[in-house]
């Protein structure tokens, strides 16, 4: 059991409270939960959450921890889809000796706990776990060669940080699905300028400008802005909320001229801006 309080007061009292109805052993401050280790310097008011044991259990598991080390998640030379998936039956046969799913299955863990580096490059090859190809499961060896060079990385918290802020970065690509021409949206939010909460993940239907993938995007990221907002005001710390995305087609919660007619839904995010829920930011950036 992990517990945690602003107060060791508080813990020490929850710990008494529970020793009286069950038999407890207190093992002391958390050092390792769920496979996360956890390191801390109270002088410096730091705290580390890595998964360095289990992403080298991993490499060892699949034949990859002395493999060559690259430096990004997934190589730009890897245009995925389904038309690399197996078309002949010898194809299939082989493809079904690779242990394609288990290995997704790994990196999904350490994505999900405290790797959102490869939070894409997980969310591209695990679309094809029903018929990988050769490719396919190239590209899944390509994560774990970035992964031998990476397995120290993790998550910082600073008490000394950025200001009591949740900030959410959001983002899309356009029709970069080679399959479905479905575009993909991307978000993370920091408190304390810490990632607290990422994705990367297909957008469920095709949309027919730049424009429209970056509200649909902006709209996934408001629904989780709200979600943390509520959590983070449960845990009884007050936040400011602000969003930062590259669209210029909505500024200060008002669509400009032109896009009123991009699926009419979308345009909740700005009832939440001028309600003051959150903030929005528009940012341009240059390739």
């Amino acid at each position: 059991m992990l517990i945690a309080a602003k107060r060791k007061s508080h813990i020490l009292h929850l710990k008494k409270l529970l020793s009286r109805e069950f038999d407890m052993k207190d093992l002391g401050s958390a050092k390792k939960i769920l496979g996360m280790e956890i390191h801390r310097d109270r002088k410096a008011g730091k705290l580390w959450v890595t998964q360095k044991n289990y992403v080298e259990k991993i490499l060892e598991m699949f034949s990859m921890l002395n493999a060559k080390s690259v430096s990004t998640p997934l190589g730009a030379h890897f245009q995925l889809s389904s038309q690399l998936c197996p078309s002949t039956k010898e194809d299939v046969e082989y493809m079904s000796l690779s242990p394609y799913a288990n290995a997704v299955g790994s990196l999904m863990y350490a994505m999900v706990c405290t790797r959102p580096d490869i939070s894409h490059a997980v969310s591209m090859v695990s679309r094809y776990m029903g018929n990988p190809g050769k490719k396919h499961r190239d590209a899944v060896k390509w994560i774990f060669r970035y992964l031998t060079g990476s397995t120290n990385f993790g998550i910082t918290f600073d008490r000394d940080g950025e200001k009591g802020e949740v900030s959410g970065f959001v983002d899309s690509d356009y029709a970069g699905d080679l399959d479905s021409r479905r575009s993909t949206t991307g978000y993370v939010f920091t408190f304390y300028g810490r990632p607290i909460c990422y994705k990367s993940v297909l957008q469920y239907t095709t949309t027919l400008s730049t424009m429209e993938a970056e509200y649909m995007a902006l709209t996934e990221a408001t629904k989780e802005a709200l979600w943390l907002k509520g959590l983070v005001e449960e845990l009884g710390q007050a936040a400011w909320w602000s969003a930062f995305l590259p669209l210029k087609g909505m500024q200060g919660g008002v669509p400009e001229e032109g896009t009123e007619g991009i699926l009419h839904f979308l345009h909740g995010v700005s009832d939440f801006i001028t309600q003051l829920y959150i903030s929005l930011n528009c940012s341009e950036f240059v390739d």
